[in-house]
């Protein structure tokens, strides 16, 4: 991409994301993830609405009187993204691609993070690690983290979501709140290597999808392209038999999708290309 049009698409990126993470998630952002970097203080005898769970025993049964631990918010977190490039997500038949929703969603991310105070990288991965953006502050930071997501090539084409998380376990010494980015298809079995990361750190999964995913248009014959592998199929979509056969199959992924999020402990939401990702990002801090 020339200097120009990457420079321009940077810009109205920045313009776009830095003013929802200010106007919108900066209340929602800070209070769905100060909890995860909590610093022990000090104890002080118990009063009247504390948490139950703050108790501190050892110290209650020395003097045996109730005495509570108190946490101070650690000064900063630090944010990883975790970003899906395999070929898959150049698809979109709609608003957008999965990868320009992909981007949009990370930068506003990006901003909420240093709106925090936080320190933020990135882990660009297929079906291996492509580019690792170690985490820093400040916009001159976060503007190379979007040029990155709009005009980095990966070498590979595959998914293997194993791989960043085993990197992110290996490589993040301190407690890390991880967003991890993907439309989750394809690669090989990752709940374990999921459940041990999240285990370590905070793991949020976001997944992005395109309408037709969920559901083939009756269109007739049409050939299609596994992006990934590059395989080429022809397929009728004027049977009823396929496209109800493809439906069920994207069920299908949804709800083992569903049960590996739960199983590992690990809050998610899916976020469709033609969708308003503002309210779902919203709804998953909620949740929080």
């Amino acid at each position: 991409m020339e200097t120009s049009e990457l420079l321009k698409r940077v810009r109205r990126i920045e313009i776009k994301t830095r003013g929802l993470s200010k106007n919108i998630f900066a209340g929602q952002y800070h209070s769905a993830f100060k909890g995860r970097g909590m610093a022990f203080s000090e104890v002080r005898e118990y009063q009247y609405g504390d948490d139950v769970r703050d108790i501190d025993w050892n110290v209650t049964a020395r003097f045996d009187k109730p005495y509570v631990k108190v946490f101070e918010e650690e000064r900063e977190m630090t944010v990883m993204l975790l970003i899906d490039l395999s070929n898959s997500l150049d698809y979109g038949t709609i608003k957008q691609t999965q990868k320009e929703l992909i981007t949009e969603i990370a930068a506003t991310l990006a901003f909420s993070a240093i709106q925090n105070n936080d320190k933020i990288g990135v882990i660009f991965f297929t079906d291996k690690i492509e580019k690792f953006i170690p985490p820093k502050k400040g916009k001159k930071h976060i503007l190379h983290i979007i040029r990155e997501l709009i005009d980095f090539h990966p070498e590979n084409t595959g998914t293997d979501i194993r791989v960043p998380l085993e990197f992110l376990t290996n490589v993040a010494k301190r407690h890390t709140t991880a967003f991890l980015i993907s439309d989750f298809i394809g690669g090989a079995d990752y709940k374990n290597a999921l459940s041990i990361a999240n285990r370590k750190h905070d793991i949020v999964a976001i997944q992005v999808y395109d309408r037709r995913m969920e559901e083939l248009p009756d269109i007739g014959l049409i050939r299609v392209k596994d992006a990934e592998t590059g395989h080429l199929e022809w397929v009728d979509t004027s049977s009823r038999t396929i496209r109800e056969a493809h439906t069920q199959w994207w069920k299908t992924q949804r709800q083992k999708l569903s049960e590996c999020f739960t199983q590992c402990l690990v809050d998610a939401v899916s976020i469709r290309t033609d969708e308003d990702y503002v309210k779902s990002l919203i709804s998953l801090f909620a949740k929080r």
